[in-house]
C-alpha cells in the first residue's frame, strides 16, 4: 500500500572543457552606413574577386531600401543604373519646379492682362490672395509629391550627402549552436556534446563513471529540457527537467519493476500521476512530495479497492472501501484504519454502524439493531451523513484529472531530444580524432 521509494539519488555533475578547445570563429556580413558625399568608383582595374571581396558602393534615397546586387554583376552596370536612376530624378525635379511656376503666375498674367476699372490695389490683393491660396492646395492636394518647401530651398535638399551600403560577395553563413566537445572529469564522468565555454550546453551525453548516463538538453551546465537518465541498475526516467531535476512530465521505471508516470516537482513526484507496483496494485491520483496526498483510488493485489482521501501516504480523512468478497466500508479513516463514524455493510445487507476506534467498532448507533442501545450511543443520522462524505470523496477520486496525454508528449520529447543528443556526442568524439590526428596527439586533458 504504501510506495516505494525512488533511486539513490545521482552525485552532483560536474562540468569542464578541454584546454585545447578553439572555438570556430565566423565573420559576419559587413554593412556600413556613411555620410561621406558620393565618389564614383574606378572602373578602369578592379580587383579580383580570388584576392580580396569587391566591394560596390551605391547610393540610396533618403528612405533607403535594401538592394540586392548579384554576385556576378559587373562594376560598369552598376554605375551605369546609377547614372540613369540620377538623371530620372532630375527630370522629374525640374518639371515639378516649371509646374509650380506656371501655377503661380497665372494669377500675376491675368493682373497684367486685365483692365482695372475701380482700383489697382483692390486687384492686387485678390490676386495674391488667389496665388496663397493656391500654393497652400498644392501642398495639400499633392501629399505624395516631395514638400514644396525641400524643392524650393537648395541647403534642404539631401542631394549632396547620400547613405552609401556596403555589400560584399559571398559572406560567411554564421554558426549554428555551440561547438561539439568531448571533456573529461578527474573523478572518470565524460561529457560529450555541445559546449559553451565550460558548461554543457545544448544536447548532449554524460557518462557516469560508476552510476548510469544522462542524454538530453543542458542548460549552464545542468539538465534543462527533456531527456533521458538511466541508472546502472536498470532504473530509467523519461521526461521533462529543470534546474538539473526532474520537473514536468515524465516517466520514472524502477529496477524494482514498479513505474510512475505522472507529474514532477523539484525532483520528486508531485501533482496528479499513476503508480504501478511490481505486485500488480495500482494507484491513480494525487501526490504530494513523492508521497499520496489528497484524492485518489487505489487497487490492491489482493482485490481489494480504496476510494478517497488520502494524507502522508495513507488513507486519512473520508472515503470507500471495497473488498473483494463484496463487504463494504464507507467512512472516516486515520492513518490507515477505521476511525469515526463510518457503516460497515456485508455482503448479505446486514449494517454496522457507529463509531469505530482502530479499526473496530466501539459505540454503535442508536438505530442499530445488532447491539443493545447505549447510553452513550451515536446518533445514527451523524453516520449517514459520514457516510455521505466518504461517498462523494470516492466520486471525486475517481475524477482526478488524467495525464496519460501530457506524460505521452513528454515521453516522445524526451526521446527525440536523447537522440539529438547522441547524434552530438558522435559529431563531438569525431571532432576530438580530427583535433588528435592534427596535432599528432592522442592525450586529453582532464578537467
Amino acid at each position: 500500500m504504501h510506495q516505494k521509494k525512488s533511486e539513490v539519488q545521482i552525485g552532483t555533475e560536474s562540468s569542464g572543457v578541454s584546454s585545447d578547445f578553439n572555438p570556430a570563429t565566423a565573420h559576419d556580413a559587413v554593412s556600413l552606413t556613411s555620410t561621406a558625399p558620393y565618389k564614383r568608383p574606378s572602373l578602369t582595374q578592379p580587383h579580383p574577386l580570388s584576392k580580396s571581396p569587391t566591394l560596390h558602393n551605391f547610393p540610396i534615397q533618403p528612405k533607403p531600401r535594401h538592394v540586392t546586387v548579384p554576385a556576378t554583376a559587373s562594376a560598369s552596370a552598376a554605375a551605369w543604373l546609377f547614372s540613369l536612376r540620377r538623371g530620372l530624378r532630375h527630370r522629374l525635379r525640374h518639371r515639378l519646379r516649371l509646374l509650380l511656376l506656371l501655377l503661380l503666375s497665372l494669377p500675376f498674367f491675368y493682373f497684367l492682362v486685365s483692365h482695372p476699372a475701380d482700383s489697382f490695389l483692390l486687384d492686387f490683393l485678390s490676386a495674391f490672395s488667389f496665388s496663397t491660396a493656391l500654393f497652400f492646395s498644392l501642398n495639400l492636394a499633392l501629399p505624395r509629391i516631395p514638400s514644396l518647401r525641400i524643392l524650393l530651398s537648395p541647403k534642404a535638399r539631401p542631394g549632396l550627402k547620400l547613405p552609401v551600403f556596403w555589400a560584399r560577395h559571398n559572406p560567411p553563413a554564421r554558426p549554428v549552436g555551440f561547438p561539439f566537445c568531448v571533456v573529461p572529469y578527474s573523478n572518470g564522468d565524460v561529457y560529450e556534446g555541445e559546449l559553451k565555454g565550460s558548461k554543457c550546453c545544448g544536447s548532449g551525453v554524460y557518462y557516469y563513471s560508476m552510476s548510469g548516463r544522462y542524454e538530453g538538453d543542458w542548460v549552464d551546465g545542468k539538465y534543462d529540457g527533456f531527456g533521458v537518465e538511466t541508472w546502472a541498475r536498470g532504473s530509467r526516467y523519461r521526461g521533462q527537467y529543470r534546474q538539473g531535476l526532474r520537473h514536468g512530465f515524465g516517466v520514472y521505471r524502477f529496477y524494482t519493476g514498479d513505474v510512475y508516470a505522472g507529474e514532477w516537482a523539484s525532483g520528486q513526484s508531485h501533482g496528479c500521476g499513476v503508480h504501478t507496483c511490481d505486485d500488480g496494485s495500482r494507484y491513480v491520483g494525487e501526490f504530494k512530495w513523492g508521497v499520496k496526498h489528497g484524492l485518489g483510488h487505489y487497487h490492491f493485489r489482493n482485490g481489494d479497492t480504496y476510494a478517497g482521501e488520502y494524507f502522508a501516504d495513507k488513507m486519512h480523512g473520508f472515503g470507500v472501501y471495497t473488498f473483494a468478497n463484496g463487504h463494504c466500508y464507507e467512512g472516516s479513516w486515520h492513518e490507515g484504519k477505521r476511525q469515526g463514524l463510518g457503516m460497515y455493510t456485508f455482503r448479505n445487507g446486514e449494517t454496522q454502524s457507529g463509531h469505530w476506534h482502530n479499526g473496530v467498532i466501539d459505540i454503535p448507533s442508536t438505530q442499530n439493531a445488532t447491539y443493545p442501545v447505549s447510553p452513550v450511543g451515536v446518533n445514527h443520522s451523524r453516520v449517514l451523513n459520514a457516510v455521505q462524505e466518504a461517498r462523494r470523496a470516492a466520486e471525486k477520486a475517481y475524477d482526478v484529472a488524467k495525464v496519460d496525454e501530457r506524460v505521452n508528449r513528454a515521453v516522445a520529447a524526451a526521446n527525440r531530444a536523447a537522440n539529438a543528443a547522441r547524434v552530438a556526442a558522435v559529431k563531438a568524439v569525431q571532432n576530438q580524432m580530427h583535433h588528435n590526428v592534427n596535432s599528432r596527439s592522442i592525450s586529453i586533458p582532464i578537467m
